[in-house]
């Protein structure tokens, strides 16, 4: 898919962020193409995944473009999200039409952001969606021909104090719409589309981002992770009870 058709395609519309941890029961490839597929026929317009198993596991089922990335630990590295080229390679192998990677100012295990993202173009031909945490972080990805900017990472790092309180793997608490508001007007300019990600937990939100300029939004826990959903009902019961 050429990258026009590809921002054609994910414009103002809701990627589905399908992902398990694990831990949880529906952790695998099978149950996350389910997932993929459901989200589709309710008018996804897009997928992000992770690992090559479940990225060509939802390749099979739908047609709509998968943002691939591939969460790793690393001893010594906070980076997770693609962090190296064979991390990337190994997604684009298994079908994504997009990959995302960790483009914060966290150090890489292979080396600058700027050599990944160039060896990810030159070596498996397709674009780059950077996930950043502040607005320089995002500059910088795109000075180096990251196509897609997405606020995923707000919150995660010590570069974005303003979001470090939210607790859960930053899962809880507000979107970041003010780094949202920021990329969009420093990066549409450059046609740099941006991605809203990151704590969207109502439909009220994203079309919040909507608003605020966001090319499109992406959802996950508040649509595909049942015991985070099911957590937020009980926990409301229990604070309404108390009353």
């Amino acid at each position: 898919m050429d990258l026009p058709a590809l921002i054609q395609r994910l414009q103002a519309g809701l990627i589905v962020s399908c992902q398990a941890f694990p831990e949880e029961p529906l952790f695998g490839a099978g149950h996350m193409a389910a997932m993929a597929r459901a989200a589709v026929l309710a008018g996804a317009v897009g997928i992000r995944a992770n690992g090559p198993e479940d990225i060509a596991a939802i390749r099979l089922v739908v047609d709509v473009p998968i943002i691939g990335l591939y969460k790793v630990d690393l001893p010594g590295f906070a980076v997770r999200i693609t962090p190296t080229l064979e991390h990337a390679l190994q997604v684009a192998a298994a079908g994504a039409d997009l990959i995302a990677i960790d483009a914060t100012r966290r150090p890489h295990p292979g080396g600058k952001v700027e050599a990944l993202i160039e060896q990810i173009h030159r070596r498996s031909g397709l674009p780059v969606l950077a996930d950043v945490s502040t607005l320089q972080e995002a500059l910088a990805a795109a000075a180096c021909g990251a196509e897609f900017v997405a606020t995923t990472l707000s919150g995660y790092t010590a570069d974005s104090p303003a979001q470090t309180a939210c607790t859960c793997g930053a899962d809880t608490g507000d979107p970041d719409f003010a780094l949202l508001k920021q990329l969009v007007a420093a990066l549409g300019p450059r046609d740099i589309p941006v991605i809203a990600e990151g704590r969207i937990a109502t439909p009220e939100q994203a079309a919040q981002a909507l608003a605020l300029g966001a090319h499109a939004v992406v959802v996950g826990s508040a649509i595909t992770r049942p015991q985070w959903i099911t957590r937020r009902f009980v926990e409301a019961l229990k604070k309404g009870g108390a009353a």
